[in-house]
């Protein structure tokens, strides 16, 4: 079994879904994990479930001889990367930044573009954004996408009663 198989079948198996998977410098292993979409009702990823996650994996690695020095889990974050089709499926509705690998020529050569996410059709991802004239949408495929990830949204409003 491939190495990011390993990682990937041992997060699942725990009811999470891989997000992301690095090796860095130095033997440094990050993974991101995050509710799956089905247990998404379950809020944000804590310190207790990377806790889970790392203990696991500790025990996974080291069975399966994998050398590394350092094994970091965490959640993706408010600004979560989006990377599969599926995610796009999720956060459908969602505020976004999407940037391309080329200009879209009939945008003014533009290749980064922040908006809500469109529900996907079939392998057609949509963004609508702001422009100068109003409100336009954008029609991408994943294959056009350099990096995408959402925008954070936080409430600062203060819980008095």
């Amino acid at each position: 079994m491939q190495f990011l198989e390993l990682i990937e079948t041992t997060v699942v198996s725990m009811g999470y879904e891989l997000v992301e998977f690095e090796k860095a410098a130095r033997g440094l292993l990050r993974v991101y994990i995050d509710f799956t979409h089905e247990n998404a009702e379950q809020g944000q990823i804590t310190v207790e479930d990377c806790e889970k996650v790392t203990h696991q994996l500790l025990h996974v690695l080291t069975v399966e001889k994998v050398v590394y020095e350092r094994l970091e889990v965490s959640s993706p974050g408010l600004d979560r990367p989006l990377k599969k089709l599926a995610d796009y499926v999720r956060f459908a509705g969602k505020e976004a930044i999407v940037k391309l690998h080329v200009p879209m020529l009939d945008l003014q050569h533009r290749k980064t573009f922040q908006g809500v996410l469109g529900e996907p059709d079939n392998e057609n991802l949509k963004i609508k954004f702001k422009t100068n004239d109003g409100l336009a949408m954008l029609d991408f495929t994943l294959a056009d996408v350099d990096k995408a990830h959402l925008v954070p949204q936080m409430d600062f409003r203060s819980r008095k009663a």
